[in-house]
């Protein structure tokens, strides 16, 4: 059970990290990623901070905002899974 949460916890940070480098990459605050996406500013801002995880749909909805594939984030959070894994 203990391992569990510590893998939760480990996807809900490295997920927020992931969508704040997409968003600032794409020159996005916080607000208009919200907005485009039709999120609430907190909710994106607890996400980024690894305090909330998103649903499917919300996964989506700020896929589309930040015009990324969601398939591409998935990809890339299984990616530093691995790699973490592998070290440790």
């Amino acid at each position: 059970m203990l391992r569990r949460m510590e893998s939760d916890e480990w996807l809900r940070s490295a997920f927020g990290t992931l969508l704040r480098e997409l968003r600032e990459q794409r020159g996005l605050s916080q607000a208009q990623l919200a907005l485009e996406s039709d999120l609430d500013q907190t909710f994106v801002s607890l996400l980024e901070r690894g305090q909330r995880q998103p649903t499917l749909g919300t996964l989506f909805a700020l896929c589309e905002a930040m015009r990324v594939e969601p398939d591409v984030v998935v990809g890339k959070l299984a990616a530093a899974r691995k790699s973490r894994k592998r070290r440790g």
